[in-house]
């Protein structure tokens, strides 16, 4: 297998920087940004498979189900509630209409849940055949 696209490579680099940033975020409390920061990273190691499954650039869209369809990809069961849920709240967290209603649904305990549910999920993306470098 040849190596990985440059493309690819830079979506793999963004989506691990992007957990990385979720667990700071629940390090300093900012709970509302770890859901945020973990539907990032997952949207970005989808579009790394996307962009190494086909010429195009992957699409400008946050829609997590779109990219799983465009990659071809038949998630696990264990993993369609994290999926279902930021996928929902990809618009809520970037545009929240109620800021203090948003704080109060994503308190430290549920955003740990995200996180760590994101980052199992990102695990067993990451062993996709198609992002590991020959």
């Amino acid at each position: 297998m040849p190596e990985l696209k440059k493309t690819t490579a830079n979506w793999i680099a963004g989506s691990r920087y992007d957990i990385e940033t979720a667990k700071h975020m629940y390090k300093t409390g900012r709970y509302i940004y770890v859901i945020f920061m973990c539907h990032l990273a997952i949207e970005k190691l989808l579009k790394a498979v996307v962009a190494e499954s086909q010429e195009k650039h992957p699409p400008f869209t946050h829609d997590l189900y779109d990219l799983i369809e465009r990659a071809g990809l038949e998630i696990p069961a264990k993993h369609r509630r994290i999926i279902a849920q930021l996928n929902e709240l990809s618009i809520a967290t970037r545009y929240p209409e109620d800021f203090a209603a948003m704080l109060k649904d994503f308190p430290k305990k549920v955003s740990l849940d995200y996180l760590k549910q994101s980052e199992e999920f990102l695990k067993w993306l990451e062993r996709d055949l198609r992002l590991i470098p020959s």
